[in-house]
């Protein structure tokens, strides 16, 4: 049996909207009540929450079925790649990406030889169904998906170095350090950072690239997709529930 079509990267390519959320509670139970609320894809954040390699898999065994998995991991490293990609995910987010030659890395640490470098030993992971599907190696490069963050002043010249590299699906526009980047730390709402990422979703955009981002606020998800984003997640789950926590504490305290 072959490897899984994507559903997400043949949707990026026929330049559909793709509407998204950020998952940080790194726990199996929550993401399934996440996974089954609609959304086109769901990021399992593995730099900045608790997950793991085992809380990874446990997460993609329960949004596999209802929404598209994507992860993102602290770093392009190919062991880790390698490891991750045996858990059945097809879509990776790497961030701090700022040379077209570190892409090019990443696109070969997604895929067999003789294209790239990924480890064969695939038969004890979900991605094979364990060893099972044997046409999974044949076909497996054509569905793996890479995302490059573009998160420092560095990427940002290099971008367009960046999007002609062969094998990267999209650029995902990292507003939280590209703000601190260039001198906005915790400022991402600064109107000289919108109008940087206004200007770097258009040239993503004019590319063959999809590009993407994350936001909170309506005006700030509308103005994004105007800019030319394709695909947007529009919260994280624990800022969700944080907020409406706090919002309800704050309703009935008192009363």
């Amino acid at each position: 049996m072959a490897a899984p079509k994507n559903p997400f990267k043949a949707a990026l390519a026929a330049g559909e909207r793709q509407i998204g959320l950020w998952m940080g509670f790194a726990d199996p139970y929550a993401a399934e009540v996440v996974a089954r609320a609609g959304f086109d894809w769901l990021l399992i954040d593995g730099e900045h929450a608790p997950n793991d390699l085992a809380a990874i898999a446990r997460q993609m065994q329960v949004i596999s079925p209802h929404s598209h998995p994507i992860v993102r991991l602290p770093m392009g490293e190919p062991w880790l790649i390698k490891q991750v990609l045996d858990t059945g995910v097809q879509t990776l987010l790497i961030p701090m990406v700022n040379s077209a030659e570190e892409a090019r890395a990443l696109v070969r640490a997604m895929r067999y030889p003789p294209e790239g470098i990924r480890g064969m030993g695939g038969a004890l992971g979900r991605a094979t169904n364990f060893g099972r599907d044997k046409d999974y190696v044949a076909s497996a490069n054509d569905q793996m998906c890479l995302i490059v963050q573009v998160e420092t002043g560095a990427a940002l010249e290099a971008l367009d170095e960046i999007l002609a590299v062969e094998g990267v699906d999209g650029v995902f526009v990292g507003p939280a350090d590209l703000s601190a980047d260039l001198g906005y730390p915790g400022r991402a709402d600064a109107p000289e950072m919108r109008q940087v990422v206004a200007e770097t979703l258009a040239r993503i955009a004019a590319s063959e690239k999809a590009g993407g981002i994350i936001d909170f606020s309506d005006a700030a998800i509308a103005a994004h997709f105007e800019a030319g984003a394709q695909f947007v997640a529009v919260g994280a789950d624990v800022t969700f529930l944080a907020q409406g926590l706090s919002a309800l504490s704050a309703k009935w305290r008192g009363r």
